[in-house]
């Protein structure tokens, strides 16, 4: 068996990998490195002549022929290798008639717990949306504390709000339901220690990624003086970057993403050097498209320190258009599925309905019109 094509797809803000064998296998994957697409497209192109004709079974060492090829690093590299590595392991489950998760080491759990990630919004909302959310059967929910508006308030105002804002979830769904706090890299390591205290009380499942993350050393800090399990590693791209976190900076739970950090080959590496630390693995999985979704499902039936996925609802377009079909959830929980490869059937039609979204970049600005972030 060898590849005979290699062809891509950019839909929304992911690229979408196909590989065809000629034997008529077709395998899909998913980069998420979602705000530059195209670059990742690149890159997955630039490995076209080197793929075509080789035999797909031999995922590892492809992997690594592609990343030390140049010896160079970024997330347009490791997201476009992602997807082909989705793509190269479809493939092998198909040829060999099982799951991904049947050839990564069978299933260690009957179903994957979703975490739904909350609208935004003003406290009362928020905290109804994660009422509706507990009441549809989720037993995780992620709420984005830190908002746009945050940025211009005072310290202790900041602080204040965002204090009130998760005792208003906390109040609305009891204590019979986990709420994971995401950041969003908005905050400097003093102010994040001082959230953190504050927090505490509210008895967060996690406090992830208070700020930016450039420093191992500086997210230490924030660890060490806070008594709240910390999450980081959505932006990181192997597993050499996440040995550091996992050893250094103090985390709890790990957040690699599929389509992010190496695919398969890489992230079961990447979970089991967590496991090796007790800690456990919270996937990175939002704005990830059905196909990063349908992969992320494979490692969560087969990875045991593998505790929640983060997830939106994918019922509505365009998720929904460019898949047989998405992922099914019941209860607050993905059902695993006993089909050949990862699961699911990319719709190339209704792919090429939709093209690439491009948003305006922003950032958000201090009143002194400085960038927030630092």
């Amino acid at each position: 068996m060898k590849i005979e094509n290699l062809e891509t797809f950019i839909v929304d803000s992911w690229l979408i990998t196909k590989i065809t064998t000629d034997n008529g296998l077709i395998g899909v994957g998913e980069s998420t490195f979602f705000g530059w697409p195209r670059a990742a497209e690149e890159v997955v192109l630039s490995f076209r002549k080197y793929l075509i004709g080789k035999d797909p079974l031999n995922v590892e060492h492809h992997w690594n022929f592609m990343y030390r090829s140049k010896s160079m690093r970024g997330g347009s590299i490791v997201g476009g290798i992602s997807s082909i590595d989705q793509a190269l392991w479809d493939i092998k489950g198909k040829y060999f008639d099982t799951p991904v998760w049947q050839l990564l080491g069978g299933k260690v759990r009957d179903k994957v717990r979703a975490m739904l990630c909350l609208p935004t919004g003003t406290c009362d909302e928020v905290a109804k949306h994660a009422l509706d959310a507990k009441n549809a059967g989720f037993t995780a929910l992620k709420v984005f504390l830190y908002q746009h508006g945050h940025s211009t308030m005072r310290h202790s105002e900041r602080i204040n709000d965002l204090v009130e804002r998760l005792q208003a979830i906390r109040d609305s769904v009891g204590w019979d339901c986990d709420i994971g706090v995401e950041i969003h890299r908005n905050m400097t390591p003093g102010d994040s220690i001082v959230l953190a205290k504050e927090i505490e009380h509210i008895r967060p499942y996690f406090f992830e990624d208070p700020i930016a993350p450039d420093s191992v050393l500086s997210f230490g800090e924030v660890s060490e003086k806070s008594n709240i399990p910390m999450a980081a590693g959505e932006r990181n791209l192997n597993i050499w970057e996440f040995r550091e976190y996992v050893e250094k900076a103090g985390v709890h739970y790990i957040r690699p993403d599929v389509g992010l950090a190496g695919g398969f080959t890489h992230l079961k590496k990447i979970c089991a050097l967590a496991e090796a630390h007790h800690q456990g693995v919270i996937p990175h999985a939002v704005p990830s498209g059905p196909i990063a979704t349908a992969a992320h499902i494979q490692l969560g039936a087969c990875v045991p320190n593998w505790e929640v996925q983060e997830h939106i609802i994918e019922d509505k377009p365009v998720h929904s258009k460019i898949v047989n079909k998405i992922s099914t959830l019941k209860n607050g929980f993905f059902e695993i599925p006993d089909t050949p490869g990862i699961g699911i059937e990319f719709n190339e039609d209704g792919a090429k309905k939709y093209g690439l979204s491009s948003p305006d970049m922003k950032v958000d600005l201090r009143d002194d019109g400085s960038i927030s972030l630092r």
